[in-house]
């Protein structure tokens, strides 16, 4: 009878369940030594997978008593995208799929004798990959391996955090397995007992408002088991005004009190829940609303000083969201995939207590010292940006390492970094331009603290620091989109402040599109860039896709007036706060629009990819080289605000279009690595020295010749440091570097009389100052070419990288160029541009590393570093003559070999920037 009743209850169990849960298991108490049918149901969850006509697998594995956390799966039966006939689910419906885990729990999954095994974790997802069935939130879907023996566990409601009305009438049931007797306690309180069952029912109580504890007891002749909820009959909020002086967000009132803010107009309720509430919705956690109803607050006690609390907002009983202006976020995606040494003693995601994202807010925090709070910008006619994405420019993707490679761009000369987004983004390696939490540093990169150190550094060595922002749009996880959000439809509602529902631009937006007319949203806009500007003393913003700040239809190419206005009153917003901030825009509009934002003060983007690409490739027939369009004048503006570019993170790299699509000559090919990096030089000539601010995408400097479309278009690039140490492409960074150092240097290169002749294959820039005039010609042809200098005076002209002088008297002697050769001419004698014939040339501030004894006669100490490194010596003529690795905390080499005389010692440690050292061998 016994096992008869057990059938019953199983199928009891799974039509139970499957109301209210992803995944549900026969047995439903499965323990490690047995058989499984996992149940997955497509329609809950992140319904990834609803409707879904293809097949459907399991990426599976476990935790056990040895796992870290949600996170650290063990045993996983496959890598991410490997189909395998065990992992493959058996449809049993349209949205219904089975999994059969045989012949035992522990034997499918290989577990070894002796590791508990505590629960089976899941991910479901298509036969490509491209679509995933997850838990709510976008979660691991778990479910818990039982001991054998004795087990209780409530079935409904389903766990979580239960809001109840008064009155409300909800259903309660509980199972076992072996259970003789079976009991509800509610807030230690007998309710109601059953005997020789294993399943008990009951309605739960809310006549009354206030928190219950809900406990379900089973018991045999041989033991007992308890299984505990908790849930809250809620009276209607308080309502009272929010204290003068407290901001959305997170409100540090002292070392022990917060006032925490939600702007959520319409909503009915919220809870605060997190650490300090056991993760449960507590009447003490009950947010006050203001009287209009837009705004719900609290303020909490008695928090610990310095530490960290993690925390959500409960909302009308449905959503989980944490807080949109948080500045550090657990996320239980993501988190698992940062190192220790990227973000040391990251504070663990509460897995089993919440779902989704949660924010983290610290009392007692102490602010950063800033030590170079007498910054100046550069002028922006001299402005040189370095844009570069973090994650492909060091393997360490750290604020900490980046900090330690500044030297590398104080020798370029560069005098600003431009970073990709590094706000919270959707993911560990994007680009960034998904954006979630506006306010927080993404923790890929590490620590608020590090990216301060790192913006303080910058200044120090008078190097500006620009974020690239994206307030064009977010994605479905931004907490701003979550707040209003129909999952039937995938968009945002009419009632949401921020988004227009459907995009006034959809030929040309992406995601959910800001409306930016939307005071809501100008507000939020304001917040934002104050933030940014005030805690980490950024010098300006690169702003995403301004093209799209309108609800002006239309594919955006047209004069807008509206969005003119959008922006003109962003701008004046940042200039309240820091009156030399930079504003620049990527626009690409119509130029008389472009015109009148650089006019009003702003910097926009002038992408030139396209026309030096064909000039480096050798195809310059009708103008398609014609870079003039990188000139502010030939635009008609006023001033130089015009940031030029021929790489950026969106373009493809020039070295690969040359290697790739190059011109062939008779005697000369552009896709000769040789030749291209020589090209390289030539397009620098003809970029750096034309006045206003410029822009170079990163290890453009070095020749990088990956495409942009390696892999994929946003995947990971090879990190490429080994090029510092071939010859031939460290000379184009000397080259670079020289002429970066002319334009920050020399007062002719922001000169406004200038004009560029650069239609055809042979061309000139005319540059004419007080100081001094300036003529560059190249040769942009497979083939020698005869030049017009047009010198503009008779007398003495002096060719910079060629050191010689001409005394010249016919202005316009030609002079021949063989292909791809340049020259640059000047009216007055400049210094050594500094570019060495033979080993890499040494630049550093100090010594690079530190090395002693030098003199040195034997063996060599140097400064540690934390990983392997590649130690190269060579002589001063710059042959290699000695080559060795050194392990992790090694920092000595044996010297004794070499002859007397100076050598030059270069270290490279994987991901970080090449160190020097010149030292002084002497005989024993």
């Amino acid at each position: 009878m016994k096992r008869a009743a057990a059938s019953m209850l199983l199928a009891l169990v799974l039509i139970t369940i499957a109301r209210t849960q992803i995944i549900t298991a026969d047995p439903a108490f499965p323990t490690d030594s047995q058989p499984v049918t996992i149940y997955f149901d497509a329609t809950k969850g992140t319904q990834g997978l609803i409707d879904y006509p293809g097949d459907v697998y399991a990426h599976t594995g476990v935790l056990t008593d040895k796992s870290s956390g949600g996170g650290d799966w063990k045993y996983v039966k496959t890598n991410w995208g490997e189909n395998t006939p065990e992992t493959k689910l058996t449809r049993e419906s349209a949205n219904l799929y089975s999994l059969q885990i045989t012949p035992s729990i522990r034997e499918y999954y290989g577990v070894p004798g002796g590791e508990s095994i505590t629960h089976l974790t899941f991910v479901f997802r298509s036969e490509d990959s491209s679509k995933e069935g997850k838990g709510d939130g976008a979660t691991d879907i778990f479910y818990e391996v039982y001991e054998e023996g004795l087990q209780v566990t409530i079935t409904y409601p389903e766990r979580g955090m239960l809001v109840l009305n008064l009155n409300e009438v909800v259903d309660f049931e509980a199972v076992a397995t072996l259970a003789d007797t079976m009991a509800i306690y509610i807030n230690g309180e007998h309710r109601k007992s059953r005997g020789g069952v294993d399943v008990i029912t009951d309605t739960l109580p809310t006549e009354a408002y206030g928190e219950f504890e809900v406990v379900v007891w089973a018991a045999n002749q041989e033991d007992e088991a308890r299984d505990t909820m908790h849930y809250i009959v809620r009276s209607e909020p308080v309502i009272e005004e929010v204290p003068d002086g407290i901001m959305d967000g997170i409100n540090y009132l002292s070392e022990t009190v917060v006032i925490l803010s939600l702007y959520a107009p319409g909503k009915e309720y919220v809870y605060v829940v997190g650490d300090f509430s056991g993760w449960a919705p507590r009447e003490n956690f009950y947010m006050k609303k203001s009287a209009d109803g837009t705004r719900f607050w609290l303020q909490i006690d008695g928090l610990s000083p310095g530490v960290e609390y993690a925390y959500q907002y409960f909302i009308d009983g449905e959503l989980l969201l944490a807080d949109p202006y948080t500045e550090k976020v657990l996320d239980p995606g993501n988190d698992g995939g940062i190192s220790e040494t990227t973000y040391p003693n990251l504070k663990e995601y509460p897995h089993g207590q919440t779902i989704g994202i949660a924010s983290v807010l610290q009392t007692g925090q102490q602010d950063y010292s800033w030590e170079n709070t007498s910054f100046t910008p550069p002028e922006k006619s001299k402005l040189v940006i370095y844009e570069m994405l973090l994650r492909d420019f060091l393997v360490a993707h750290d604020w900490t390492t980046l900090t330690d490679t500044l030297d590398y761009f104080s020798n370029l000369g560069v005098n600003a970094i431009e970073l990709l987004p590094f706000n919270e983004f959707e993911g560990n390696e994007s680009w960034g331009y998904n954006p979630s939490f506006y306010f927080a540093p993404d923790k890929y990169y590490g620590p608020k603290e590090e990216l301060q150190v790192f913006i303080d550094s910058c200044h120090g060595r008078g190097i500006a620091v620009i974020m690239d922002m994206v307030l064009n749009h977010s994605y479905s996880q931004s907490p701003f989109v979550q707040l209003y959000f129909d999952p039937s439809t995938y968009k945002v509602t009419a009632e949401n402040p921020w988004y227009n529902v459907e995009s006034p631009n959809s030929a040309y937006s992406w995601g959910y599109d800001f409306d930016h007319e939307s005071q809501a949203t100008k507000e939020l806009v304001d917040r934002v860039n104050t933030h940014w500007l005030s805690e980490y003393a950024l010098d300006g913003f690169r702003f995403d896709f301004t093209k799209g700040f309108t609800n002006t239809p239309g594919d955006g190419g047209a004069y807008d007036a509206a969005r003119i206005a959008i922006l003109k009153r962003m701008a004046d917003e940042i200039w309240k706060v820091k009156s030399d901030a930079w504003v620049i825009l990527e626009h690409f509009s119509d130029n008389s629009e472009e015109r009148d934002l650089a006019n009003y003060g702003m910097m926009i983007w002038g992408n030139t990819n396209h026309n030096y690409g064909e000039g480096v490739m050798g195809y310059n027939e009708n103008g398609k080289s014609n870079f003039s369009w990188i000139s502010y004048k030939n635009r008609g503006w006023n001033d130089p605000h015009l940031v030029g570019y021929m790489e950026s993170h969106d373009e493809e790299r020039l070295m690969y279009k040359m290697l790739t699509y190059g011109k062939v000559g008779e005697n000369y090919s552009t896709q000769d690595p040789n030749t291209a990096l020589e090209r390289m030089k030539l397009a620098g000539a003809f970029f750096f020295t034309i006045p206003g601010p410029k822009m170079v995408w990163q290890f453009g400097e070095l020749g990088y010749d990956y495409s942009i479309d390696y892999d994929c278009r946003v995947c990971n690039k090879p990190i490429r440091w080994d090029y510092y140490d071939v010859w031939k492409r460290n000379k184009l960074y000397q080259v670079w570097s020289s002429l970066i150092r002319l334009k920050t240097n020399e007062q002719a290169f922001s000169s406004t009389d200038f004009t560029l002749n650069v239609t055809g294959a042979a061309k000139r820039i005319s540059i004419n100052h007080e100081d001094m005039d300036v003529r560059i010609i190249g040769n942009f042809d497979v083939v020698e070419q005869s030049m017009d200098p047009s010198f503009s005076k008779a007398g003495w002209w002096y060719d910079y990288f060629g050191r010689d002088s001409s005394d010249v008297a016919n202005l316009n002697e030609p002079i021949l160029l063989q292909p791809g050769e340049f020259r640059i001419y000047t009216t007055k004698r400049l210094g050594d541009p500094g570019i060495a014939d033979g080993i890499q040339k040494l630049r550093q501030v100090g010594n690079g590393f530190r090395t002693y004894p030098n003199p040195v006669r034997d063996m060599l100490y140097m400064d540690p570093v934390n990983q392997e490194a590649r130690i190269r010596v060579f002589n001063i003529s710059g042959k290699l003559v000695m080559e060795d690795d050194l392990p992790v905390g090694h920092s000595s080499l044996d010297l004794s070999t070499l002859p007397d005389g100076i050598f030059i010692i270069t270290r490279l440690a994987w991901g970080r920037a090449p160190q020097f050292a010149k030292i002084v061998k002497v005989s024993p």
